[in-house]
């Protein structure tokens, strides 16, 4: 074969041959990266608030494997649960845009640019009904309270790599030294409680502000004033890490 001497059809056979492997390599590696990335959407779809009720299809219009997202299902919820949940997506590593299937797109840029403000708005909301409790002169987190714990956490979720600060709040009765240590005491409790369920602790900060502050409206030694509050102190929006992604579609 002597025409494979010619160094240009030796460089375009070794050309042809790199690019069957790549497309090779893509069809073995795709699916399996699709389905790992589809896995994950589920779970943060659950935390999201939205599970059994939206999907989400890790595959092109053509049925290739894809790491871009199509959210379906939610039809009855609110626009904000909608892009919580398709935030919540878009943090999964590997992920990049995410579109609902009439159409509404989260991309892989408008993620840089999300103000995570939200995430304070939704825990406020959250924390307008019912508050954090504490057992009594104690650090320690009222077990009733639990379950609104996990949901701060999950509220807390799309928005990682914002500063989350913890504000612990109590009322008047007792010393105001004694008083400013236990809501030192109280804010870091909850921080604890919010890394175990998955919140990256160089993302919180605490601080005990005592009975100086008690909510508007209500007497310094109103129950009331014992309390929790998150505010957002920095803006730094999470970027993903990417991961190997899918053949070209």
């Amino acid at each position: 074969m002597t025409f494979l001497r010619s160094p240009r059809i030796a460089i375009a056979l070794g050309l042809f041959v790199i690019f069957l492997l790549a497309i090779l390599g893509g069809q073995v590696s795709g699916p399996a990266i699709a389905g790992r990335l589809s896995e994950k959407a589920v779970e943060a779809i659950a935390e999201a608030g939205g599970a059994g009720r939206v999907e989400a299809l890790f595959e092109s219009p053509g049925g290739e494997p894809s790491r871009h997202p199509i959210l379906s299902g939610g039809e009855a919820m609110n626009d904000a649960t909608r892009a919580r949940i398709a935030r919540a997506v878009r943090a999964v590593p590997g992920v990049g845009a995410v579109s609902w299937v009439d159409g509404n797109i989260l991309s892989e840029s408008s993620a840089q640019v999300l103000h995570p403000l939200h995430c304070q708005e939704d825990v406020q909301a959250l924390l307008r009904a019912r508050t954090i409790r504490f057992e009594e002169g104690s650090a320690r987190i009222d077990r009733d309270s639990t379950q609104l714990v996990d949901e701060v956490a999950t509220a807390l979720r799309p928005c990682l790599g914002s500063i989350i600060e913890i504000a612990g709040h109590t009322d008047n009765s007792g010393s105001e030294p004694g008083n400013l240590a236990l809501s030192r005491e109280r804010a870091a409790a909850v921080r604890d409680a919010l890394e175990e369920r998955g919140i990256p602790s160089d993302g919180l900060r605490t601080r005990g502000v005592g009975s100086r502050l008690p909510v508007e409206g209500l007497d310094p030694s109103d129950p009331a004033n014992r309390r929790i509050e998150f505010s957002v102190i920095a803006t730094e929006p999470f970027l993903p890490t990417p991961v190997d992604t899918p053949s070209p579609r």
